[in-house]
């Protein structure tokens, strides 16, 4: 990888951590009304995939959807106003923070419901395949969107008609507060499950974001190649609560010990020491770049509190129509 692709693929991390910890930190003055799910921790899959993706393809998320949304071009101006329910949002400002869409990069959206988002990349990849379009649909989703029937039938069409689906899967152990293997046969890996479906399959590491890029870009060119779906499971960790802005270890179902322990594999800080390690970038370089994406992040989230509150009398218009 040259220096560009480097600094780029940090960079998009930085920009997404920095983003929800400003969330995280401005939550608590109520302004933003609708529920939130931070991606705190799992920046590396969203960034190194979202690169490795083409513009004309398709992404789509869950409910854990800002890191995503942003690695597709999405705007940091529009996701607050989304969040406060302004007119300038991403949706109007009548979706909030887990619809999400921006149609003019590629992203058909995000949904509440655990494994909805599924059928609908599904249904996105056909029409790319009976319009001969050599594009790929991204589906997002958690390790229990695999407990849903929908991921089962969805899955097996993709196989039956060939299409050109990568299905990744951000396992991070936990659906709300229960953990993976209280929800699942012990020992049962999840790509492994979608291989014995017919997927092509594999797992994948996010410690290192940079490989992490070039292994995504290889499995999308195959699949735009082949036109055959694949799946993909990547271990990661969220260091906030489920839904919420704050630490949520004293609840007692994982322990502090546990989040520090991913904290300390943190990809984030293992992008940045690679980088000044191996001559890519000065540390200098790397607390400037730091340093203008918290400045302009700060500039989005002031401007954007001037904006306007939607007219709910006009949400006819927002609808799709025939």
């Amino acid at each position: 990888m040259n220096k560009k692709i480097y600094k780029k693929i940090y960079e998009l991390q930085k920009k997404i951590r920095v983003v929800e910890e400003k969330i995280s930190l401005n939550y608590q003055n109520d302004l933003m009304r609708c529920p939130t799910h931070l991606s705190i921790g799992q920046e590396a899959v969203a960034a190194a995939s979202g690169l490795a993706l083409n513009k004309k393809d398709i992404s789509i998320s869950y409910h854990r959807s800002h890191a995503h949304y942003l690695a597709k071009g999405g705007s940091v101006k529009k996701l607050f106003a989304e969040l406060h329910g302004f007119e300038e949002g991403c949706s109007k400002g009548i979706g909030g923070s887990m619809h999400l869409t921006d149609l003019k990069n590629n992203f058909y959206g995000s949904t509440a419901i655990v494994s909805n988002s599924i059928p609908i990349g599904v249904g996105l990849a056909y029409s790319l395949k009976v319009n001969n379009q050599k594009n790929i649909v991204c589906i997002y989703i958690g390790d229990a969107s695999v407990e849903e029937g929908v991921f089962y039938e969805s899955l097996n069409f993709c196989v039956v008609k060939k299409l050109p689906v990568v299905f990744i899967c951000e396992n991070n152990f936990y659906s709300v507060y229960t953990r993976l293997n209280d929800r699942q046969p012990k020992n049962r890996k999840i790509y492994k499950l979608a291989k014995a479906i017919g997927a092509e399959s594999c797992t994948l590491k996010q410690d290192n974001p940079f490989d992490l890029f070039l292994n995504f870009k290889k499995i999308f060119d195959k699949v735009r190649k082949t036109s055959f779906p694949y799946f993909i499971e990547i271990e990661t960790y969220r260091y906030l609560e489920h839904c919420g802005p704050n630490d949520d270890t004293k609840l007692g179902y994982r322990t502090l010990k546990e989040v520090n322990y991913w904290k300390k594999k943190d990809p984030l800080t293992f992008a940045k020491n690679f980088l000044i390690k191996k001559n890519v970038f000065k540390k200098e370089k790397l607390d400037s770049l730091d340093k203008n994406i918290f400045k302009n992040i700060n500039i989005d989230f002031s401007r954007m509190l001037n904006l306007k509150k939607p007219k709910f009398n006009r949400i006819k218009n927002l609808v799709y129509k025939k």
